[in-house]
C-alpha cells in the first residue's frame, strides 16, 4: 500500500514538473505582453521610469523571448496609434541598448508594412509608415533614409499612366508623418526636405477634383466652404512648415532620454514594394470612379 502511494506521489510529482515547464514560457509571454501594451497607462510611477524599467526587463528577455518580444512591439504600433510615441520611445531605448534588436525591429516593421499594402490594407499600412517616420525622432531610423522611403513614396506621382488614386494614397501617407518627423527633417535635412515638398506642390496644383462635387455636405460655402481632404491636410502642413514645424500637440516622451538615445547607431529602412496596388478602399474607389464621370 504505502509502495503504491509513495508511486503514485512520484507520479504526480513528475506530472506537475511537466506542466510547470510547459507552462512556464507562457506564463513569461503573458507577463511580457501585459507590461508591454499597459506602458503609458495612468500609473502611480512616472512613464519616465517606467519606460526605462520596461526596456530593461525586455533585454534580459531578448534572449529567450525575442521574436514573441518583437511580435508583440510590432501589433502594438499598429492597434495603439495613440500611444505611438510611447513605443517609439520603447523602441529607441531597446536600440541603444542592443542594437542587433533594434535593427530586428525595423525590418520586422518594413515586412509588416509590405504585406499591410499588398493586402490593400491602407489604414494600418500608413499607421506603420507614421510609426517608421516617428524613430528617426528617436534615433533609430537615419533621416536620410527615411526621406528615401517617403521620396519613393512621392515619386509614384511621377508615373504615367497610372489611377489617381494610387498617387493620392501615396501623398497622404506621406503628409500625414510630417507633423510626427517634420522638424527633425528639416534640422538634418532640409534641402532634401523642400525637393520633396516641392514635388508634392506640383502634384497638388494638377491633380484632378471631379470628384468633390459628389462628396460635399454643404449645400453652400456658407460659414464655411466645403475642403478636399488631401487640399486640406496639403494646407495644414504648408502652415506648419511656415512655422518652423513647431507644434504642441504631440506627447514625445523621447526627448526625455535625449542623452540616451542620442548616443545609438542608427537603421536604414529597407527597400519598400511599391508595385501595382488594386485599391480596395471605399474612398479612394469613390474618388476613381467619379473621376469617369
Amino acid at each position: 500500500m504505502s509502495r503504491r502511494r509513495h508511486s503514485s506521489d512520484e507520479d504526480d510529482e513528475r506530472k506537475y514538473s511537466k506542466r510547470h515547464k510547459i507552462s512556464e514560457p507562457t506564463e513569461i509571454e503573458d507577463r511580457l505582453e501585459s507590461l508591454i501594451t499597459r506602458v503609458g497607462e495612468k500609473s502611480t510611477s512616472s512613464l519616465e521610469s517606467n519606460l526605462e524599467g520596461l526596456a530593461g526587463v525586455l533585454e534580459a528577455d531578448l534572449s529567450n523571448y525575442r521574436q514573441k518580444i518583437l511580435k508583440i512591439l510590432c501589433h502594438c504600433a499598429v492597434k495603439m496609434p495613440e500611444k505611438t510615441t510611447v513605443y517609439t520611445t520603447l523602441v529607441g531605448l531597446l536600440n541603444a541598448r542592443n542594437y542587433n534588436c533594434g535593427g530586428e525591429i525595423v525590418e520586422m516593421l518594413v515586412r509588416n508594412l509590405k504585406d499591410l499594402l499588398k493586402s490593400c490594407d491602407f489604414e494600418n499600412a500608413r499607421t506603420f509608415v507614421r510609426f517608421l517616420a516617428d524613430l528617426v525622432n528617436c534615433h533609430v531610423i537615419a533621416a536620410g533614409s527615411l526621406l528615401q522611403m517617403l521620396d519613393d513614396f512621392v515619386d509614384v506621382t511621377l508615373e504615367d499612366a497610372i489611377p489617381q488614386v494610387r498617387a493620392d494614397w501615396y501623398v497622404y501617407a506621406v503628409l500625414s508623418v510630417l507633423p510626427w518627423v517634420g522638424r527633425e527633417l528639416h534640422e538634418k535635412k532640409e534641402a532634401e526636405l523642400e525637393r520633396l515638398l516641392s514635388t508634392i506642390d506640383n502634384y497638388m496644383k494638377k491633380r484632378q477634383k471631379v470628384h468633390v462635387p459628389a462628396l460635399c455636405v454643404w449645400a453652400s460655402d456658407y460659414p464655411h466652404p466645403q475642403e478636399e481632404y488631401l487640399d486640406c491636410l496639403w494646407a495644414q502642413i504648408t502652415k506648419l512648415k511656415q512655422d518652423r514645424w513647431q507644434e504642441r500637440t504631440i506627447v514625445r516622451p523621447y526627448l526625455i532620454f535625449d542623452s540616451i538615445l542620442c548616443e545609438a547607431l542608427q537603421h536604414n529602412v529597407p527597400q519598400v514594394w511599391l508595385g501595382v496596388i488594386f485599391f480596395a478602399c471605399d474612398r479612394f474607389l469613390l474618388h476613381a470612379r467619379l473621376a469617369k464621370y
